[in-house]
């Protein structure tokens, strides 16, 4: 991991973030994202300055291509090199699974420009420089929704399942040079969910631990530990769907 380069899309906080300074506390390079939280981004790139590592700060929305050209670019023009992505960056609209008038097609369109094209757009963007190296690694930031058709719309839910069909894809068509793989958290516990979820977070935390094995919920520093695995490890496994849920994809508990 030490002075290796690593893109870590919406790493402003929560996942990202975690992931950010989990990959600079070994020594890595990181290109710390955003979109619209400057400030935010800054503190996250001074974490990782704090805890060994190097850090720039590049504003981008990976639903724009020029954008992703910019980040792959501001890693080379820093570094000259690009050994990982984390394609952590995701938007949502929560609604209920079962209000179809919920949801429009505008609500696809966006959450598929961020989360599926954007990660597209982003692994195309670095996979030059992996190729040329002869060497990288991508972590498509998934969930469980696209998994087990569950989560905050079915419009999340459908484009993770996308993206984790788009990761054996891209996986098959990449190596031996880039492998890649996806992560799939269930409950994490970030400011984004306690948003999202609001007066309910509390509640669906508790029964989501009562009803896996673990008896827990994620913390972003759990899902980090496995992206830098699958980033820094893992040498042979590549097309795959890492299940970081604490069991709850396993049904409930007997």
């Amino acid at each position: 991991m030490e002075n290796a380069v690593y893109i870590v899309t919406g790493s402003s906080a929560g996942i990202g973030q975690a992931c950010a300074e989990r990959l600079a506390a070994g020594g890595g390079r990181i290109v710390v994202n955003y979109a619209t939280r400057q400030p935010e981004a800054e503190a996250v790139a001074e974490a990782c300055r704090t805890q060994g590592g190097e850090a720039i700060v590049v504003q981008g929305n990976v639903a724009e291509d020029a954008d992703c050209r910019r980040l792959a670019q501001a890693a080379l023009d820093q570094w000259g090199r690009i050994d990982g992505l984390v394609n952590n960056a995701g938007t949502t609209r929560f609604a209920a699974h079962d209000d179809l008038d919920a949801l429009q097609a505008e609500d696809f369109q966006h959450i598929y420009s961020v989360n599926v094209i954007g990660a597209y757009q982003m692994i195309r963007a670095v996979a030059p420089a992996m190729q040329d190296q002869g060497k990288g690694a991508v972590v498509n930031m998934s969930s469980i929704a696209g998994v087990r058709g569950v989560g905050s719309s079915v419009a999340y839910a459908a484009s993770k399942g996308a993206l984790n069909t788009m990761t054996m894809s891209l996986a098959r068509a990449l190596g031996p040079a880039i492998r890649v793989n996806a992560v799939c958290p269930g409950f994490v516990e970030t400011g984004w969910l306690k948003a999202g979820l609001g007066d309910q977070y509390e509640k669906r935390r508790q029964n989501y631990a009562a009803a896996t094995p673990l008896q827990d919920t994620a913390k972003p520093e759990d899902i980090a530990e496995t992206v830098a695995w699958l980033l820094t490890g893992a040498a042979k496994t590549t097309g795959e769907t890492i299940l970081v849920d604490g069991g709850m994809h396993l049904g409930a508990r007997r």
